[in-house]
């Protein structure tokens, strides 16, 4: 009875391995705050520059 419950139980792992796989993502990647002030920073437009000049 072991022997077929281990064996029953590595067959479901594998499955349980491959649908996670599968699935879909739940969050999106991490991104510090440092980076988030830096890329708000480049898409703003320079509207100094065009003063200067």
């Amino acid at each position: 009875m072991n022997r077929r419950k281990k064996s029953i139980q590595i067959v479901k792992s594998r499955i349980k391995k491959a649908k996670a796989k599968l699935a879909p993502k739940g969050k999106a990647k991490y991104i510090s705050k440092a980076d988030r002030a830096k890329l708000a920073e480049e898409s703003k437009p320079d509207s100094n520059t065009d003063i200067e000049k």
